[in-house]
């Protein structure tokens, strides 16, 4: 070949290269694009203060944080505790100061660009779980410049980096200052603005949530252009939404619903193992008058249910009974046995409190999709003698009676939120905890003692010492650890289950994909 076709050939050759590498360029811009539309059906009515962080009661509301908003650390796939929105952080070695430095570029839905002023902002409104201890432990939040903020403690918080950087709290949860302060709070709430993956569309109040992909999402464009999450509380309608194809992912397949999607070859049964707790809210012991006040009543209660068969009705077998409202797999978790089944063991101790023919117990109040669950407790009950009648209450509802002490009787109710045993028992534990009943000052001592203690091993022995004191006076009726069966639709590729280690929930959103 001559010299001369030898510079002809190489080139074309180099044409043909480029034209091929902007070509691949362009159709990776293609494939990167999102499309197609995902459909939740949720156990539960939807309602707006769930998105929004300020307010976050309870491991529901991460279900949407995760797609709207976004933290300054977060729990991601393989990390407990990620990088976000700070790109990193330190702590002094005192344990008195925590500086995070901003990733820059990062942009809320309406464009405006994410400062230290939106993260002091959204720390100093926060009034969530966790938020007394926060207040009572921060000393002042000092920006150092548009890209760094500076905290500083009154005394050494252990558990600082826990209730700001997992779902324990929502704390680290960043919104925009500048529109929140345009719109109020409940202008938010209608219409929120976040720097999350996905980006609000619409809403029908209660009943149905649309967003849309946030193309300018720092970590990665989502794979899904359109999410869908609708309030179906009725299991059976899930499930049917599920067999035609309407909904992608139903949450809560409890019971024979799980095995009805286990038979369905076109479905798959997805357990999302988290760290929730089931347990009863004696909401009237620490009324003298009541039943509930006398500790044989409340260790009668717990001898009267078969939280085996309890496990076996709702979820399989595949949630283990439990004696503590910590998980076991909790950093400083002590692990207790449940009560055994033993109703003449109950009967017995009802007898030695004055009931020898039961009580009239009223209420068992629960929330959806559990109300099959308080039926079985209640069931339990009325064996042993306690005449007890279940009150089926909206989610959103039942967590306001709650947090507002409204209710009598019993409450059916649970934990998820991620942490440890110190974020766990906070809200139930102490006198100022949000769900609390009924407070010891010994306990609230010992919770006190140990939010300051940096050497572990004494935390983990005045956290257990707590535990134990919890199980001896009965304050709680737990259940079981909760391993929840979900339904998947045959168009999802990866739904997300599992991911984020120990959230029920699906996520993160932008890793959520559907078949090609």
């Amino acid at each position: 070949m001559s010299s001369t076709r030898r510079v002809i050939w190489h080139l074309v050759l180099g044409i043909h290269l480029a034209l091929l590498l902007v070509c691949s360029a362009h159709l990776g811009a293609v494939r990167a694009q999102p499309k197609g539309q995902m459909t939740w059906a949720m156990h539960f009515t939807i309602a707006p203060t769930f998105w929004e962080p300020a307010e976050t009661a309870g491991i529901t509301s991460f279900l949407f944080l995760y797609a709207l908003h976004d933290a300054l650390v977060k729990s991601m796939p393989g990390q407990p505790q990620a990088p976000s929105l700070a790109e990193s952080w330190s702590e002094s070695a005192d344990g008195l100061t925590y500086e995070f430095r901003l990733r820059q570029g990062v942009t809320f839905h309406n464009g405006d660009l994410l400062t230290a002023e939106d993260v002091k902002f959204s720390l100093e409104r926060y009034h969530g779980i966790g938020a007394t201890l926060f207040k009572a432990k921060l000393q002042a939040i000092e920006i150092v410049d548009p890209h760094r903020v500076r905290l500083h403690l009154k005394e050494p918080w252990p558990d600082f980096m826990t209730y700001l950087g997992t779902p324990a709290t929502s704390l680290g949860w960043v919104v925009p200052k500048q529109y929140i302060e345009r719109v109020g709070d409940e202008g938010f709430k209608q219409h929120p603005i976040g720097a999350g993956p996905y980006k609000f569309v619409r809403q029908r109040e209660g009943i149905e949530l649309v967003l849309e992909a946030y193309d300018g999402y720092w970590r990665k464009v989502p794979h899904v252009k359109t999410l869908v999450m609708r309030s179906i509380p009725e299991d059976a309608t899930r499930l049917a939404m599920l067999k035609t194809g309407e909904a992608d992912i139903a949450y809560a397949m409890l019971g024979e619903m799980a095995e009805e999607v286990k038979r369905d070859p076109k479905l798959t049964l997805a357990y999302s193992y988290g760290q929730g707790i089931f347990f009863l809210i004696f909401n009237d012991q620490g009324d003298p008058t009541s039943p509930w006040h006398d500790l044989r009543v409340r260790q009668a209660l717990n001898y009267a249910i078969d939280r085996r068969a309890l496990s076996e009705q709702q979820t399989l077998g595949a949630s283990p009974p439990t004696g503590n409202i910590v998980p076991r797999a909790f950093e400083f978790a002590l692990p207790i046995e449940a009560y055994p089944y033993d109703p003449e063991q109950a009967k017995q101790l009802l007898k030695e409190a004055g009931y020898p023919k039961g009580f009239d117990a009223g209420e068992i109040a629960s929330g959806p999709p559990y109300h099959a669950l308080a039926e079985g407790v209640a069931t339990y009950l009325q064996a042993v003698g306690m005449r007890i009648k279940v009150r089926p209450m909206e989610r959103a509802a039942l967590i306001s009676a709650v947090r507002e002490k409204h209710l009598a009787g019993l409450t059916s109710f649970g934990s998820g939120d991620l942490g440890n045993a110190a974020t766990r028992l906070e809200p139930f534990a102490v006198s100022w905890g949000p769900f609390a009943r009924i407070s010891y000052p010994d306990i609230d001592a010992l919770f006190t003692q140990q939010s300051a203690e940096r050497d572990r091993t004494k935390r983990e022995a005045l956290l257990h010492q707590i535990q134990q004191l919890m199980h001896a006076r009965a304050m709680y009726a737990p259940l079981y650890e909760l391993v929840w069966p979900n339904g998947v639709g045959p168009r999802v590729a990866e739904s997300g289950f599992g991911l984020i280690p120990f959230y029920y929930y699906t996520g993160p959103y932008e890793d959520i994909r559907l078949k090609e």
